[in-house]
Formats: C-alpha cells, structure tokens, sequence
C-alpha cells in the first residue's frame, strides 16, 4: 500500500512508521508547496493542526496523481477538517478518525506513544466502503474500532479535547494545577456541558472511544458541580496531570495561530448558530486566540484565575440565555 502523509508531528509521524513497520510505502509531504511531486496513493493521512488543513488540501491537490483511488484519513483534532476535505475530494473519500494513543516526540526526534488507547474511524459518507484501512491499522496492532456516524466520533473526541486545554494555556500552569483553582474548575465542568448541550440539540450521539468513557465523562458533568468537579479532578490529575496539553505548548513555543478555532470555538460557533448560550467556550475562544496575537497579554492571566473567570463572567453577562 502507498501511504502519504501530510504532517510529519508526533501523530502524522506514529501512524506513518506504524504502517511502515508492516511493509507498506510511505511518502511524509515537504513543507515546501512547490517541492510536492505527484504520487500514486492509495491511503493519505492528514495530520496537521486544524488551522492548517486549507494547506494541506492543496498539498494533496499537487499530490494525488488520481484522487479517486485514494482514501483520505483525518485523525486531526476539532470538528470541521472532514467537511473542508470532502468539499475539495469529495465525502466518499474521507474517512474521520480519531486517535486516543498519547503520543509525543521523543528526544531523538521519533514518535513516542503510550501502549493505551486506540484508533476508531467512522467515514463520511456512509454508503462508502473503507473496511481495508481499518485492517491495515489493525495490523499494526493498535485497537481499532469501526463507527457509524463521524459526527458522533469528532464530537465525543471533541468533548475530550477541551478538558484541561484551553484553560491550562490561558494560565500557563499545567492540568494538576489546573484543578486546585477552585472556581476556575467549576468553569471546566461548565465547558464540557456547554458541548454536551450542543451534541444533544443537534442529535450527535456522545459514544465511547478507545480508552476514554465520554457517555461517563458526560454523566459526570450532569453531576451536581461540587460531585463532578470532585471525580473529574482526580481522572485529570491522574491520568494527564503533568502533561502539557495542545494549546499551551503552542502558546509556550510562541506560535501566533492555535487549534483553539476548531475546538473550543467550534462549540461557541455551533452554540451560537444553535441559539444555545456558551460563555465558557466562547471566552475561551477568545482569550487564547487574544495571547496567541499579542503575547505580551499573558501576563495578565497567567497564574490569575481570578481574570480568567472575570472574563467567563463578562461573557455570561452579554449573553444572558
């Protein structure tokens, strides 16, 4: 199998040496526009940052001698990449994925991944066919799993994705510490059910993934706020507690763009669409994007919860629902 990978990360460089590893070809894409050469590819991996999925398609315009022979992966963070990819190829040739392995980048420059989690996929368009892909990550020995609807497979990843992220980043303190604030855990609580109400409205299924419950972690969140706060506090802690998450290592590295659009902005946009309020969300959205532009900014939230719920508070007020 010829495999082509957009984004040479910690995932796009796993899932590429993994299917290496099993005999297949794989291609990983220059950064370079101009440097792409046409391939002939049956199975492309887009792993790249949300933000930068537009370059991506055109990489992978430049690349695909035939497109309808090939199957597009998207294993990226956020909801939207799907839809933007089966605009330009086509929804028969995406296939959602969501990977729930941890992996990062060794001091070697390898990938390094934890032996938990797995791997579920879910195509777009429903009448397609991708039962050989699932079998060749199988191969490699990674959990996989097979699921219906895309939407329920990116959003329930999606509801994962916002725990412990966009507020650890705001004030620059890792998820252990993150959940001794007090108040500002309360708002966390408050974002995950900002998603879960916009799942239900819309009729996404919340479904568990590999290694993560997101039906319990709802469940959870339906608690009364001083009982859900108590029991999501000790899985963060324990599970992720000195791990940075996505959004404060690009913070930290200084980089003017973040995935916070298709993640906590994505709930805040769909909210709004949707007529629902989302306060946290959205001040989430807005501040992260805020420091990503204007560094000098942090200074003001770092290590102060108090602005960060001031912030959550100001939101509430404009939007009452």
């Amino acid at each position: 199998m010829n495999v082509y990978v957009v984004g040479a990360g910690a995932v796009g460089s796993f899932l590429g040496e993994r299917l290496r590893a099993i005999g297949n070809d794989v291609v990983y894409a220059p950064r370079d526009l101009a440097a792409v050469q046409p391939q002939n590819v049956d199975l492309a991996i887009v792993a790249t940052k949300a933000f930068d999925t537009p370059g991506a398609i055109e990489t992978l315009r430049r690349a695909l001698r035939d497109p309808a022979k090939t199957t597009i992966v998207t294993p990226q963070n956020g909801v939207g990449n799907e839809e933007a990819l089966a605009a330009a190829f086509g929804a028969d040739r995406i296939l959602a994925c969501a990977l729930t392995v941890p992996v990062g980048i060794g001091d070697d420059g390898q990938p390094v991944a934890a032996n938990t989690g797995g791997i579920a996929f879910a195509p777009v368009d429903p009448a397609s066919a991708h039962n050989w892909v699932l079998a060749a990550f199988a191969a490699t020995g990674l959990k996989v799993a097979a699921v219906a609807d895309y939407r329920a497979l990116k959003w329930s990843k999606l509801a994962l994705n916002i725990i412990a992220n966009a507020a650890c980043a705001i004030l620059n303190v890792l998820p252990e510490r993150l959940v001794r604030f007090n108040d500002v855990y309360t708002l966390e609580i408050c974002a995950i059910r900002e998603v879960r109400d916009v799942m239900q409205v819309r009729r996404i299924a919340a479904i568990d993934l590999p290694r993560y419950p997101v039906r319990a972690l709802f469940a959870v969140a339906s608690l009364p706020v001083p009982v859900a706060k108590a029991v999501l506090a000790q899985r963060v802690a324990g599970a992720r507690g000195r791990k940075p998450p996505s959004l404060l290592l690009d913070l930290r590295a200084g980089k003017h763009r973040t995935e916070v659009a298709a993640l906590s902005g994505a709930v805040a946009a769909a909210a709004r669409e949707l007529g629902l309020p989302a306060p946290v969300n959205t001040a989430y959205a807005r501040v992260v994007s805020d420091i990503a532009e204007m560094p000098h900014m942090w200074a003001k939230y770092r290590e102060h919860p108090e602005a960060l719920a001031a912030e959550v508070a100001a939101e509430r007020a404009r939007s009452p629902g």
